[in-house]
């Protein structure tokens, strides 16, 4: 069984930058592809980005390309989403998750996820 807890969301400005936190428990963090989703208020979940289990792949969402990066420890069983130059838009509750470690190139990444956090808001004010 693995757990995630993300953490690091809060209140900042248009413009401002924050950087999430996903803690991992369980043997298994170091092998398994991590994704981050959101979900907005009265909107459908999506997809943000992905890494793979070494750290050395990623891919993101159109939306946010060139603005967010995400990163991992293995050592630490963490994992990050560093999010910059942040829109009005990009409110929601944020996401982190696991799954096996050729999830990576699934088409749908979150079908792969095994695990999910309960997330952390974030609210960007314009």
């Amino acid at each position: 069984q693995v757990q995630l807890v993300e953490s690091g969301g809060g209140l900042v400005q248009a413009g401002g930058s924050l950087r999430l936190s996903c803690a991992a428990s369980g043997r298994t963090f170091s092998s398994s592809t991590m994704g981050w989703f959101r979900q907005a208020p009265g909107k459908e979940r999506e997809f943000v980005g992905v890494i793979s289990w070494s750290g050395g792949s990623t891919y993101y969402a159109d939306s946010v390309k060139g603005r967010f990066t995400i990163s991992r420890d293995n050592a630490k069983n963490k994992g990050y989403l560093q999010m910059d130059s942040l829109k009005p838009e990009d409110t929601a509750v944020y996401y982190c998750a696991t799954g096996p470690s050729g999830s990576y190139y699934y088409g749908e990444v979150a079908n792969g996820m095994d695990y999910w956090g309960k997330g952390t808001l974030v609210t960007v004010s314009s």
